[in-house]
């Protein structure tokens, strides 16, 4: 950060190491990539963003994953918890010197709970384009069914 002298504010000047290195540390962690629960928090959203959403048989799930890896990616399903799991790696240049780094890599973690059972046998997951796709079969259960109805007598 560039700071200019301004007439009439040479008062400040005492403060003005302590605002840049919060601004520096402020400004360093939008990229960090630290774990913090049942999901990994890249700047101030989780990571990876997920779409969920439902037809009559499915559950549907898309996770942003730009530079993974299918070799990296986990997803599995316990009850009614669905967790995506995986690595990041970014090709380090040799020799350079870095400017800016923004881009975060390392492990990630992401657990959702599902609004209905699913059946786990049956479940598939592709990676294109950074896109992760789920898709998860409702359980039989979770299904809903037709009633007839019938005349009394």
């Amino acid at each position: 950060m560039v700071f200019r002298r301004v007439p009439g504010l040479a008062s400040l000047s005492p403060w003005r190491g302590d605002f840049e290195r919060m601004a520096n540390d402020f400004f360093q962690s939008l990229g960090a990539w630290p774990q913090a629960g049942s999901h990994t928090v890249l700047g101030n959203r989780a990571f990876p963003a997920v779409n969920v959403w439902e037809t009559e048989h499915e559950l549907h799930a898309e996770a942003e994953l730009p530079g993974v890896e299918p070799g990296n990616v986990e997803v599995s399903v316990e009850g009614n918890e669905l967790s995506i799991k995986g690595q990041r790696t970014i090709r380090e240049a040799e020799g350079a010197t870095y400017h800016r780094r923004e881009r975060g890599a390392g492990t990630f973690s992401r657990v959702l709970r599902l609004p209905v059972e699913v059946n786990a046998e049956a479940v598939k997951a592709t990676l294109k384009d950074g896109v992760l796709s789920i898709v998860l079969p409702k359980a039989e259960a979770a299904r809903p069914r037709k009633i007839p109805v019938t005349v009394a007598n």
